[in-house]
Formats: structure tokens, C-alpha cells, sequence
């Protein structure tokens, strides 16, 4: 009996101490005018209930508190909209005291000139550096080129086997920026650099903890690594004096480009392009090959206007751009899988100063999650949301509406757009083109908070 008191006492005042903690959390943030919500725990806030529960979370909260809520996620206190006319005035006001607010961890290990992390005169020099390397032009020139080679290699003997095609689409999205960005093949510093990536990657997202152990540390100390990589690749450069044609080469050419960059600017970039593309790239791939295995309509429509551009070509011609731009029927393919898997579920904003949103006071340095992954389901806009129809996309106006939201908005947009739907539309010429594939069975997959098939996706190939 004494033991089952002591223990039930421990419980007792464990739940007080809980309780305690909720209750002066809600009191630190109650403030005249904020929107209304719950704030979590102390430094954790909800992040655990918002990571695990992912949609599900969001529409309880918008349930209980409406479309404007407040919150506390990746350790900031957040207010998230999911408001379609608010989230657009949030996107395009950034003059007005609204610019990225990315969580501390992602802007730790990018890094500090990487473009989600500068605003005014430094973001806009720093993307038109990076326009310059990914024009429609550019494209067209060098980069489409490098894409087509890659790819035709990347997907040579495939057939008769099994393989894992989130690992393969992973790798085919950073091997392929590589050879982009630096002219690397795969080989040795590709091999050191993959595995490195992959640790960032995972500690963008992440409470900004440094203790062994936790994705946090981990990615940040895969940034210390990777920069290592990218400036003895600079120093190697330098001491050669070879002129290179590729991305990192352009932006060394200081003599012929206007956009002079430092050293450590150029490794921020070239971090930010890698991760930018391989993410968006290597998802929207695999589930571009999971939502055509599903539906064979699709497939057939997809796969006749590849091999009508194969017909005119023979078999070692690459694609060109003239290629790409036929490719109409790819284009709402990609579009409509970004938009059923939601690949990106939302971009965040931070205030300047206070200001007033919807009603409500926003303090100054609060984050804002415009939450779009409600758009995309939203039936006004999209009939029948939760079908796969990239027929839907053939209408372009759907692609210039005020609610486009898959790439971002305003002058945040995701300046990688065409070179992203370029690569995917390359991957998907070769496979489509020269395979077919079965599914081998029950890979689950996540969709929240970034797509995933958490034992990888399976599939048998076979020559077509």
C-alpha cells in the first residue's frame, strides 16, 4: 500500500508540474491582440504533435480556432494561416515587413547567405546570381545538355531487377545537380559527399538542439563537412587556372560576371541550389512513377507523347529544348503530382516589426506559416481534388490563377521552377520510354512532414 501511495504521489505531482508548465506557457504568450490557440510547452511548443500529426493537427486547430491561429513550432512562435486570401497578401508584401522566417535550424546549416536567410538589396542581388546560372537560356545551353547525359546513364540496365526507387530518384537528384553545378561524375567525392547531404537535409528540419545524437547536430556538423568539400574544390580551381563550364566555374569567372561573389557567398549558394532541387525533384519523381503505376490511363498518355519524340530522333540523339517544349502533357503531370502529394506544404515569414494581419496583432520576430497544403484539395479550385487528372493542367490558365501556389509566391517563387520541371520531365522521357514496372507491395508511404516511403519503394522493372 505504502508503495502504491509513493508511486501515485510521484504521478501526482508530476501531472502538477505539467500542468504548471502548459499554464505559464499560454500566460507568457497571452497578449492583448494575438490571435487565438495554444502555445505547447515551454522551448518545445507543439512541434512533436505538429511533426507526428502533420494535417491532421492543422484542422483540429483550424477547427477549434479558425483559418488564423497561433502556435508554437521548431522553436518560434508561429502563427499559422491557411487563410487562401491572406496567404497571398503575405507573399507578395514582403516590402511591407514581412520576409523569411525560416526555422533557426535551417538557416544555421544552409547558412547565412543562403537565400531563404537575406532580405532587401543582399536577397536580391544573391538571386539574381542565381538566375543567371538557371535562366531559360542557360537551360537551353549548357544545362539541358548535362541533364540528358546524366539521365541516359543514370537509367541504363534497369531492367529485370528490383530496386528502390526513392533511393534511385534521391540519388538521381543530387548526382545530377552535381554534374550541374561542378562537373562531378559520380565517383569518389561524390560518394563522400552523398551521405553527408543526406544528414543535412534531416537537420534543416529539426528542433535547433546541439546534443550528441539529435539531427541537429548532426546536420550541422554535415555543413561543416560539405563546406570543407566545396572549398577545397574552390582552392583546386584557383591553383589550376582551367576554365570550367559549369555553374561553379561562372560564378569564379568574376571577370565576365556581374554578380562578384565571395567565396563563402558562393559555397551558401551552391548548398542552396543543391538543396533547393533535391528534395522537390527527387519526391515529385518517385511519386510521379507511384500515381502513373496507378493509374494506366495516364501512363498511355504520358508514354505516347514520349515516343512521339523519340520517333523523330535516333536512339543516341538527346533531348533538346525544342524537345521540352513539347512536352505539354509531362508538365500537368509534374504539376498535378505536386500538387495531390503536396511536396510542399507551406512557406514561412517572419515579422519586422508589429503589424496587423486579419485583426490581430502580430508581435515583432514572430514567424508565419502560410499554410498552403489546404489549397491544393480545395474543390472550388480544383473538382474532384483527391483524383489524379493532369488533364486539369492542360487549361493554362489554372497555371497563372492567384492561388498558383506550388512553386511559392511573389519574389520568393521558386527560382529553380523550369530547371526542376526540366530534369523530371528528362527522367521521366528515359523511363517511361524504355521500361515498365510493377509495384512489389506494401512500401508505406508518408506525407507529412515531407513525402516519404519510409522503407523505400519497390518496384520490379522490365524493358518496354
Amino acid at each position: 500500500m505504502a508503495v502504491f501511495m509513493a508511486v501515485f504521489g510521484v504521478v501526482l505531482i508530476g501531472l502538477c508540474i505539467c500542468t504548471a508548465l502548459l499554464r505559464w506557457n499560454e500566460v507568457r504568450y497571452r497578449k492583448k491582440g494575438l490571435p487565438p490557440g495554444t502555445m505547447g510547452w515551454p522551448v518545445f511548443g507543439e512541434t512533436t504533435e505538429f511533426l507526428k500529426q502533420g494535417p491532421s493537427f492543422m484542422k483540429n486547430q483550424r477547427a477549434r480556432y479558425g483559418k488564423f491561429f497561433k502556435s508554437h513550432l521548431l522553436g518560434c512562435p508561429t502563427t499559422v494561416s491557411m487563410d487562401p486570401e491572406l496567404n497571398r497578401y503575405i507573399l507578395m508584401n514582403e516590402a511591407k515587413g514581412l520576409v523569411p522566417g525560416y526555422p533557426q535550424s535551417m538557416l544555421d546549416i544552409l547558412g547565412k547567405c543562403n537565400i531563404a536567410a537575406v532580405h532587401g538589396s543582399t536577397h536580391k542581388y544573391m538571386r539574381g546570381a542565381l538566375l543567371a546560372l538557371i535562366s531559360p537560356t542557360m537551360i537551353r545551353g549548357q544545362l539541358l545538355p548535362k541533364i540528358d547525359e546524366f539521365m541516359r546513364s543514370h537509367l541504363n540496365k534497369w531492367d529485370t531487377k528490383i530496386i528502390n526507387i526513392q533511393e534511385k530518384t534521391k540519388e538521381m537528384a543530387l548526382l545530377s545537380s552535381l554534374k550541374q553545378i561542378a562537373g562531378i561524375e559520380s565517383g569518389t567525392i561524390s560518394k563522400e559527399f552523398m551521405p553527408e547531404f543526406f544528414k543535412l537535409v534531416l537537420g534543416t528540419i529539426s528542433l535547433p538542439i546541439d546534443l550528441p545524437g539529435t539531427n541537429y547536430r548532426r546536420g550541422f556538423q554535415a555543413r561543416k563537412n560539405i563546406v570543407g568539400m566545396l572549398r577545397q574544390l574552390i582552392e583546386e580551381r584557383k591553383a589550376s587556372q582551367e576554365t570550367h563550364n559549369d555553374m561553379l566555374g561562372c560564378l569564379m569567372r568574376t571577370n565576365e560576371n556581374r554578380y562578384k561573389l565571395s567565396d563563402e557567398e558562393i559555397i551558401d549558394l551552391i548548398i542552396t541550389i543543391l538543396y533547393s532541387g533535391y528534395e522537390t525533384v527527387s519526391t515529385t519523381s518517385m511519386m510521379a512513377v507511384k500515381y502513373l503505376h496507378d493509374h494506366p490511363r495516364v501512363l498511355d498518355e504520358l508514354r505516347k507523347e514520349h515516343l512521339a519524340i523519340r520517333e523523330r530522333k535516333r536512339p543516341e540523339d538527346p533531348i533538346d529544348w525544342n524537345d521540352y517544349k513539347l512536352m505539354r502533357f509531362t508538365r500537368a503531370v509534374i504539376f498535378e503530382t505536386s500538387r495531390l502529394a503536396t511536396i510542399v506544404n507551406g512557406v514561412l515569414r517572419k515579422t519586422t516589426k508589429d503589424m496587423e494581419l486579419n485583426g490581430f496583432v502580430i508581435p515583432k520576430g514572430w514567424r508565419i506559416y502560410v499554410y498552403t497544403r489546404e489549397i491544393n484539395y480545395d474543390p472550388l479550385l480544383y473538382p474532384d481534388p483527391l483524383a489524379f487528372n493532369p488533364w486539369r493542367w492542360l487549361d493554362k490558365s489554372l497555371e497563372s490563377q492567384n492561388y498558383f501556389l506550388l512553386f511559392g509566391g511573389g519574389t520568393r517563387q521558386c527560382p529553380g521552377k523550369e530547371l526542376g520541371i526540366a530534369e523530371i520531365s528528362t527522367f521521366l522521357h528515359y523511363f517511361v520510354t524504355r521500361y515498365r514496372w510493377e509495384e512489389v507491395g506494401g512500401d508505406k508511404l508518408m506525407k507529412f512532414p515531407r513525402v516519404e516511403a519510409p522503407n523505400g519503394l519497390h518496384i520490379r522493372v522490365s524493358a518496354y
